[in-house]
């Protein structure tokens, strides 16, 4: 029976992206995929700023960035995209891919040479999804 979970398990949310990994690995022959985290962290070791993401088959992959409210504008944003491409690098990745809502930081991106390759508009409700990528050379 299927079930709606709202509140999955993360263990169980890791056992689909390891089956889906296995899967593209196994269609595409590579299996290189590592976890890429970079965090800033305060003298209680609380995070404050952030950057999770994954290198997989030559491209690095940024799902979430994020500087406190009160680091923004400081540069850290620009650090971390910078220690994140060199680290893409170093693992043999070509390009980064990631999105950004016309509401969060399209524009950083862009500065930092990103290039929107799609836009989906009205997403989420009056607002746009961005798709950017930067070919690492």
């Amino acid at each position: 029976h299927l079930r709606i979970e709202a509140k999955p398990a993360f263990a169980d949310m890791q056992f689909l992206e390891d089956r889906l990994y296995e899967y593209n690995a196994e269609k595409t022959g590579v299996d290189d995929g590592q976890w890429l985290a970079i965090f800033l962290r305060d003298d209680q070791h609380t995070i404050q700023a952030g950057l999770r993401g994954w290198t997989w088959c030559g491209s690095c992959y940024i799902s979430t960035v994020w500087v406190h409210k009160d680091l923004r504008g400081q540069g850290v944003g620009t650090q971390l995209l910078q220690a994140a491409e060199q680290e893409a690098r170093r693992r043999g990745s070509q390009r980064i891919i990631l999105s950004s809502f016309s509401f969060q930081a399209p524009g950083f991106y862009q500065k930092l040479g990103y290039e929107v390759f799609a836009v989906l508009d009205e997403h989420p409700r009056s607002h746009q999804h961005f798709y950017l990528h930067k070919w690492l050379r």
